[in-house]
């Protein structure tokens, strides 16, 4: 049984490369909004506030809190992002990759640290497409060069 990824596995393939391409900047975006949000928390004892009583958007003190929480917002949505990008990670791992990198498993964490690292996930959008694609175009190439190789066809047959 062959190693690597199917010509039945390309649809699922773009499918799941086009998912990730989103969630990958989706999630880069809302981990570079909690780490800001790390820093005026753990740095400067402040939350963002939306419509609280210090204006529309404002740094507010950690336990005076009256309107909507962003910094709460930002870590539960940093959160679910990060599950379905680790998801579109797995789906690639598992069908892409199977077979094509001397440490398959290694590539996985790399690719999900794009979720952890700040910045990481928009390199990787960039970077991981362009692998699938190659990958893609190796498995939809032709076997070899028995059907566009030289010699008689049926037309040609000597007389």
């Amino acid at each position: 049984m062959a190693i690597g990824p199917k010509a039945s596995d390309i649809p699922l393939i773009r499918r799941t490369l086009a998912v990730y391409k989103v969630s990958s900047v989706l999630t880069g975006t809302f981990l570079i909004g909690l780490v800001v949000m790390m820093i005026t928390r753990y740095g400067f004892d402040r939350d963002i506030e939306l419509n609280g009583p210090s204006g529309f958007l404002a740094l507010s003190p950690v336990d005076t809190l009256t309107g909507i929480n962003v910094s709460i917002f930002l870590l539960a949505v940093h959160g679910w992002l990060y599950v379905l990008y680790l998801g579109c990670d797995f789906v690639l791992w598992r069908v892409a990759y199977r077979g094509m990198h001397p440490q398959p498993f290694l590539k996985f964490l790399w690719i999900a640290m794009g979720g952890i690292i700040p910045f990481l996930s928009f390199v990787f959008e960039r970077q991981v497409p362009r692998e699938v694609e190659a990958i893609i175009d190796r498995i939809e190439q032709p076997a070899g060069p028995a059907s566009s190789g030289p010699g008689p066809t049926s037309q040609e047959a000597p007389a």
